[in-house]
């Protein structure tokens, strides 16, 4: 769901947090590059507008033994862009060369609740914050599982 359907208060919050983080973007880069920052792999996917390759730097969930990525407001430009490139995504570890990955779309239910209860092991504040606005993030969340793309790979 687009962040437009979700004006309520968590929304705002999760706004202010990502606009925060776009500014200090190039800081956080450098930092990963050189040190990598606690979960955060950086995500390539394919712009659905320009089809020019864009990158995201994202937090890795892990739970029951399988990778997850997700943004806890509805879709964001980069959730969009994952959906148009049939789930087809880059995702490198700092040090690393980047791997392919498919990330289908985990529907409502028990696996979906179990990705968005991992987001604990996000880098602070963002553990935080999504441990205080779970039920807005179970409401409206977008999340993925990752699969090794072995049409690529």
């Amino acid at each position: 769901m687009p962040h437009d359907e979700h004006p309520g208060g968590w929304s705002v919050a999760f706004r202010a947090l990502y606009r925060a983080l776009g500014w200090v973007d190039p800081l956080l880069r450098a930092w990963w590059r050189r040190f990598g920052l606690g979960n955060v792999v950086l995500v390539t996917t394919t712009g659905r507008r320009t089809a020019r390759p864009r990158e995201v730097l994202l937090g890795l969930l892990t739970t029951d033994g399988r990778w997850y990525l997700g943004h806890p407001d509805g879709s964001a430009a980069w959730t969009l862009n994952v959906d148009a490139a049939a789930g087809r995504l880059l995702v490198r570890w700092p040090g690393l060369e980047a791997a392919p990955y498919v990330a289908r779309l985990l529907p409502v239910g028990p696996e979906r609740e179990r990705a968005i209860l991992a987001t604990w092991q996000h880098p602070f504040p963002g553990d935080l914050l999504y441990r205080a606005a779970r039920r807005h993030v179970l409401a409206v969340g977008r999340y993925y599982r990752l699969e090794r793309d072995e049409a690529v790979a």
